[in-house]
């Protein structure tokens, strides 16, 4: 709902309307194009409309844009469908620099009520936002962006019954898979080589063919590419009957170039099906490889670590070969040792405060902790101090225990100014054990915080949250120690009640619950574990403050309860 220039009150009715009451103001009844003709509001009758809310400062706004250009050009032919800019640019310059490159109508810049008033009605709260209305102005789908980015013009005419047609093709699809079936589009039946030279997709039929899916830009995937070409070559190499088809989400031709590590095969640059086969595939990580067998079906759904550890001894990455590996990792593990851990040829020290070398040998026997981190992360900022503190507590009663900063900060003045504030020890900046290590522990995000106890053997992937929860109390990391601190837990709320009822917050009864940390909403100081609590209103109370008020009424004079043993006050 909006007040528009004339002071009346206009609601948009979704359910259906005119596009002129939805799209016109008092004294205006046209919509302009890039070279400032106006265009009048009722020539959009019968057609089908997407408003299209975008930015110039947007960078998913521009990475969207041409696709929907794309799809626009497309449909054009038919002339029943037409999309409708709605700007949330701040100048009338980027306004007018952003709209010289769309091909269809806007809401003129100056009109910034008309602008604002439709974001409400159709739930705008990120751009890009694409609403796809058919002829009478009834919204077919506010969901535009995404089927723009999966359907492409084949979404069209937008209608959830075509929609579900395309996605039960796709489930069809799925069950009939061949390499035919995941490579072809109705307009290419081939793929490329790193020249440019066409080899057609039927001559990967019988093979064992690895879709992987890169972009240059991304340091993970570039680093893999080198180590998939050394795998891919020794392969051709042996004879096997194994091809790559890279599948590159870079977003221009030099990227897609570079991506290229080695003589296999693409799909064209930019090529629709790109994206098609990221949602196929359900695409969730970089680097991801997956693995289609020889008659077509999908092997494996992402082959990338084991080819990153294993090399090319994961081949031919079947199930069986994937039990083998595991099996191999396990008993990897059980002979773990730090220094089959840390060293690495020649590498056998880790960095002292003072620049010196301290060989990993002198370490075997310590619990460590392998913190990931880098400095321009902000939750690794954010947990450091936290670590800091840990750190200290647990030094200050066990001289046995130690923490290396593992670094993936971009530049040494990075890594040395992010240091400088650790207590610690550190492999070196660059150093080549770290890709190693992020692969052996699958780091794949950060802050990251490993235990290896005093065998060298690892505890938990999972110090961060126990030294979040639990603090220097979670030392040494055991599950030993949690089931302790489970007890101790358990044995703290021992008698107390499981509701209550409290003056503070009469809306609602408060229920005991385990909470990691809080805020008291009476006495606003820091809590931990166990608060009374209110989920509807995200209540919290400190059982020292619910079970406060409760004892001094349970109490006769003289008397002090606590729990469930009153005993006389002294």
């Amino acid at each position: 709902m909006a007040e528009s220039s004339n002071n009346v009150v206009e609601t948009i009715n979704l359910d259906c309307h005119d596009f002129k009451s939805l799209l016109s103001s008092s004294d205006r009844d046209f919509l302009v194009r890039n070279n400032g003709d106006q265009v009048k509001i009722d020539s959009l009758k019968g057609k089908k409309v997407g408003l299209y809310f975008s930015a110039s400062w947007c960078g998913p706004c521009r990475r969207f844009t041409p696709n929907l250009i794309e799809v626009y050009t497309e449909l054009s032919t038919k002339g029943d469908f037409e999309v409708i800019f709605i700007s949330a640019d701040e100048d009338e310059e980027s306004f007018n620099g952003y709209f010289s490159k769309m091909p269809w109508l806007a809401i003129p810049f100056s009109d910034s009520e008309a602008r604002k008033r439709l974001d409400e009605p159709y739930s705008v709260k990120g751009i890009p936002h694409l609403v796809l209305l058919d002829e009478n102005g009834k919204v077919l789908t506010e969901e535009g962006v995404e089927i723009i980015r999966e359907y492409g013009e084949e979404g069209y005419p937008f209608t959830p019954e075509k929609i579900q047609e395309l996605k039960d093709l796709e489930e069809e699809a799925k069950k009939e898979q061949s390499i035919k079936t995941i490579l072809v589009s109705r307009s290419r039946d081939f793929v490329v080589t790193s020249d440019g030279s066409k080899v057609p997709v039927s001559e990967l039929e019988g093979k064992t063919v690895g879709i992987y899916f890169s972009a240059s830009s991304f340091k993970p995937s570039a680093d893999f590419t080198q180590q998939l070409a050394e795998v891919y070559s020794k392969l051709k190499e042996n004879g096997e009957k194994f091809e790559v088809v890279m599948i590159s989400l870079d977003d221009d031709e030099e990227s897609f170039k570079q991506s290229f590590g080695a003589p296999w095969l693409a799909l064209p640059s930019k090529d629709k099906s790109c994206e098609k086969l990221a949602r196929y595939f359900e695409l969730s990580t970089l680097p991801t490889v997956v693995i289609i067998g020889p008659d077509g079906k999908t092997l494996h759904p992402n082959a990338a670590d084991a080819i990153d550890e294993h090399g090319i001894v994961a081949y031919p990455f079947t199930p069986e070969k994937f039990a083998e590996l595991k099996e191999i990792e396990k008993a990897s593990e059980a002979t773990q040792t730090l220094e089959s851990v840390l060293v690495s040829g020649g590498l056998d020290f880790v960095l002292g405060k003072d620049g010196a070398k301290v060989k990993v040998a002198d370490l075997v026997g310590k619990t460590i902790l392998l913190y990931f981190s880098a400095h321009w992360c902000p939750p690794c900022r954010a947990f450091t101090p936290s670590l800091v503190e840990v750190y200290k507590k647990i030094k200050e009663k066990d001289d046995a225990f130690e923490v290396i900063f593992i670094s993936s900060d971009r530049d040494q003045s990075s890594f040395d100014d992010y240091y400088s504030g650790m207590p610690w020890l550190a492999l070196p900046f660059n150093d080549a054990r770290k890709s190693s290590l992020s692969r052996k522990f699958k780091v794949q995000g950060i802050p990251m915080l490993i235990a290896l106890g005093p065998t060298g053997k690892t505890i938990t992937k999972e110090a961060r949250s126990l030294v979040m929860a639990h603090g220097a109390d979670a030392y040494p990391f055991t599950k030993e120690r949690l089931k302790e601190i489970e007890a101790q837990i358990e044995e703290m709320a021992k008698g107390w009640p499981e509701k209550l009822k409290d003056e503070r917050h009469e809306e609602h009864e408060l229920v005991l619950t385990r909470r990691s940390n809080y805020v008291c909403n009476v006495c606003d100081e820091m809590g931990q574990v166990w608060s009374f609590y209110c989920e509807e209103c995200d209540f919290d109370l400190h059982p020292k403050c619910a079970l406060e008020k409760e004892t001094k009424a349970d109490a006769k004079e003289g008397w002090v309860c606590d729990g469930e043993v009153c005993t006389r006050a002294s």
